[in-house]
């Protein structure tokens, strides 16, 4: 609870971030959230240095952006020491591709959760990000795979630590069923009429 009520998307991230070796043994214990069937429909791609720069210069080439507004999508995607890119891979299986999204979902905020855990911060990015053919080209997207976002990962800035959140009051979208049954139409028997 007290890594759900602290975690905050963090806007400014610094080094260290986790090294290869760390980023996977965190999720080795992100990978155990829900997923029907163990299907894994998902893999991350990992970018650090320039590489991150080139996800801002594909999506300027799209969208014809002048120099100026190149050079501001080049840093704008060099905002953290590393981005971690979640790719969606459905597999052909009796589990249906909602289940195997909604897996992949999991997978990354359970991966929130354990960096938060560590003292990282981190901050989801999708928007044209996840929707640019050149971005998946760089990122040799295969057959029916799709970016869902990118995790920008690294060290919050000093003094940038927030108050625990107060949850919202949610229990309007809680129904018992047993309401709902009382609510419903009664049913009528089927009669031999035609």
């Amino acid at each position: 609870m007290t890594a759900v009520l602290t975690r905050r998307s963090e806007h400014t991230l610094r080094a260290p971030a986790p090294d290869d070796e760390e980023f996977a043994y965190l999720l080795r214990g992100a990978s155990l959230a829900p997923d029907h069937g163990r299907l894994r429909p998902w893999r991350w791609i990992l970018l650090r240095s320039d590489e991150r720069a080139e996800l801002g210069l594909r999506i300027a080439e799209e969208t014809g952006a002048d120099a100026a507004a190149t050079e501001a999508l080049r840093a704008k995607y060099q905002r953290a020491p590393l981005s971690a890119a979640l790719v969606f891979v459905p597999r052909a299986h009796r589990i249906p591709e909602w289940e195997q999204l909604a897996a992949a979902s999991c997978v990354a905020h359970a991966l929130m959760l354990l960096l938060h855990a560590r003292e990282y911060g981190s901050i989801w990015r999708t928007g044209q990000l996840a929707t640019s053919p050149g971005v998946g080209r760089f990122l040799g997207l295969r057959g029916p795979e799709r970016l869902l976002g990118v995790l920008d990962i690294g060290t919050p800035e000093t003094g940038t630590a927030q108050r625990r959140r107060i949850p919202d009051d949610v229990s309007a979208t809680i129904t018992r069923f047993e309401e709902l049954s009382s609510h419903r139409p009664e049913s009528t028997p089927a009669t031999g009429d035609g």
